[in-house]
């Protein structure tokens, strides 16, 4: 009597060596690739004649000084006025403030007063210097 053997190629797939890939390949992509960071650059100049609702005004010169409400003060002392602004506002939901920054200074200062602004549920705009 003898055995007979079958010779049945198995149709499955190993899916074991497939997670191992695909784990080291995004261990090499996360390692290789480069992070975006935003670069500071120049702001823009505008041709848009938009007029719009504001409440307060923030400017930035291109020297470092900040005025809010055209009084000069510190860049610790305005997230502390916009707050003392808005409680005393009527009419909070639409609080608004317009960033007007010089031309040449770096984008993330005007970040800066945006992240304020959002902290405090305001909305922003920024103004830019008219083409001449």
């Amino acid at each position: 009597m003898g055995l007979v053997r079958r010779k049945k190629v198995s149709a499955e797939f190993s899916m074991a060596s497939l997670t191992d890939i695909i784990f080291l390949l995004l261990i090499f992509f996360m390692l290789t690739s480069n992070f975006v960071g935003i670069r500071p650059f120049d702001l823009p100049e505008s041709d848009s004649k938009t007029v719009a609702a504001n409440s307060l005004f923030v400017t930035i010169e291109k020297s470092g000084t900040y005025t809010f409400n055209n009084k000069e003060i510190g860049f610790s002392g305005i997230e502390r006025s916009m707050r003392r602004e808005v409680s005393v506002m009527e009419n909070k939901d639409n609080a608004t403030v317009t960033i007007v920054a010089e031309k040449g200074v770096p984008f993330d200062k005007v970040t800066e007063i945006m992240e304020m602004a959002a902290k405090l549920k305001m909305k922003a705009i920024i103004a830019t210097q008219p083409r001449s």
